[in-house]
């Protein structure tokens, strides 16, 4: 069904260039619906294909491929919403929340939060899950200590990515080393070489931000009124825990994501019921529009009205269209007649370095995906790098600091809107503080200049 002829470079450049316009004026300047500005952009991008010569059952086929690759995300969505509802209804997160408030200390209440999201994404190879889960425990009691939920959101995107950047188990880690044609153990190596120390500067821009928090902790009287108003709406108990630990022993014994998670529901749906003495009929309700309640202590009306599967609505719209947007890019070859010219041009590692960054970031801003956009820019850049002799597990590690960690700090991205679902603080409130996802290819690029971790072919292929 594919077009035998390209766009012209003038083509690919006003469509492109008239999507990131649309974007940027849409969202930043008139404060447009981030749905309306991606759907218009769907129709800008659609007029400049029947500029080509496509026609509508192309066209049409084109968005249902773009879809069709991020089906997997969808489940996730519905899943996560599901766990949020069910892990409220049997007390999980309340039981947590009100053990950590004896043991949490604000001063390091951030530095804490990126490890665990790094010590959990690394183990199940998810940051969604990560987020889905420690994130929004993490949320309620950085809300309880009195710490802005950007600054506590951003701490969680990093070590989330963090984990979902380096984990064997890792979806994207091992769609950017197959994409590379490299082996995945490689890959992770060459990562480290700049995720380390990206993430010491991490932890230590988090550790100073905590400490202008300790004069701000909780004092014992403020503490004692959070946990009896748990306790006045749930009976907080060890055998509450169980919904967890089911979800991170499937993980563990590499059970996928999505039997994991629903293990973990039915478990949970089992604990409401013995240990909450809940309803049946009143844990579908959550299940499917978040658990209610109105307290009189407004940070634990925060931490628990949330959840079920209307909440990821909006978040699963945004993924369709923007995967449908990606779709048409990809089809047409948008972005590979914007790269041609330019990629004869390269001469260094450092500008094809940069220029791979920019283009990773590019395709998760135009196409809403980080697995397109690594599929994508690995294409892409392939042969280049061989040209260059220069190792693939060079080249995927530059894809993955260009596309999975920078697609949870775009709004429009399945990655983005998934975060601002599940944790309830938008991307662009917790962009500045997402301080991994933005320093680690700054990082690579300041070492790729003074010729450090640049990782030459011991053999050249043919």
């Amino acid at each position: 069904m594919e077009k035998n002829y390209m766009p012209s470079f003038a083509q690919a450049l006003i469509c492109f260039g008239g999507i990131i316009m649309m974007v940027v004026v849409g969202l930043i300047y008139f404060e447009i619906s981030i749905h309306v500005i991606m759907t218009i952009c769907i129709v800008w991008t659609c007029c400049n294909m029947v500029l080509l010569g496509y026609g509508f059952k192309e066209i049409k086929f084109a968005m249902s491929e773009g879809i069709k690759k991020g089906l997997s995300a969808f489940y996730i969505f519905f899943l996560i919403g599901l766990v949020i509802a069910a892990f409220i209804e049997s007390g999980t997160i309340a039981s947590i929340v009100f053990y950590s408030l004896d043991l949490i200390h604000p001063a390091v209440f951030l530095p804490v939060s990126v490890l665990i999201c790094s010590f959990m994404s690394v183990a199940l190879g998810t940051s969604w899950g990560t987020a889905g889960t420690a994130g929004i425990v993490l949320i309620g009691i950085g809300s309880a200590i009195g710490i802005p939920l950007p600054l506590v959101a951003g701490a969680i995107v990093s070590g989330a990515t963090f984990g979902d950047k380096l984990s064997p188990v890792s979806d994207t880690t091992n769609l950017a080393a197959a994409a590379s044609g490299t082996d995945l153990y490689k890959h992770i190596t060459s990562m480290l070489y700049t995720t380390i120390p990206t993430y010491v500067i991490t932890l230590i821009l988090f550790t100073i931000i905590g400490l202008n928090y300790s004069s701000g902790a909780l004092s014992s009287p403020e503490i004692i009124s959070f946990q009896q108003a748990i306790d006045e709406n749930f009976i907080v108990s060890f055998w509450t825990f169980i919904p967890i630990i089911v979800l991170l022993a499937l993980s563990l014994n590499k059970v996928s994501a999505e039997p994991a998670m629903m293990a973990s529901v039915l478990a949970a749906i089992i604990i409401a019921i013995l240990i909450q003495d809940r309803p049946l009929l009143e844990i579908f309700a959550s299940l499917q529009d978040g658990y209610s309640v109105n307290t009189n202590y407004d940070a634990l009306n925060t931490l628990v009205n949330r959840g079920g599967i209307q909440s990821m609505m909006w978040t699963l719209s945004l993924t369709m269209i923007a995967l449908a947007l990606g779709g048409l890019l990809e089809f047409a070859k948008y972005l590979v007649i914007l790269l041609e010219g330019l990629l004869a041009k390269i001469k260094s590692a450092l500008s094809l370095t940069f220029t791979t960054m920019c283009t990773g970031f590019l395709a998760c801003m135009s196409m809403g995906d980080s697995y397109i956009s690594i599929i994508v820019t690995s294409q892409l850049f392939k042969v280049k790098y061989a040209e260059m002799k220069l190792e693939k597990y060079m080249l995927s590690r530059t894809v993955e600091e260009s596309t999975t960690i920078i697609c949870p700090i775009i709004p429009w991205t399945s990655a983005g809107a998934f975060y601002f679902g599940a944790l309830g603080v938008p991307v662009l409130d917790y962009l500045p503080f997402a301080f991994l996802n933005y320093l680690n290819p700054i990082v690579s690029l300041i070492f790729t200049y003074f010729g450090y971790a640049i990782f030459k072919l011991q053999r050249v292929e043919k």
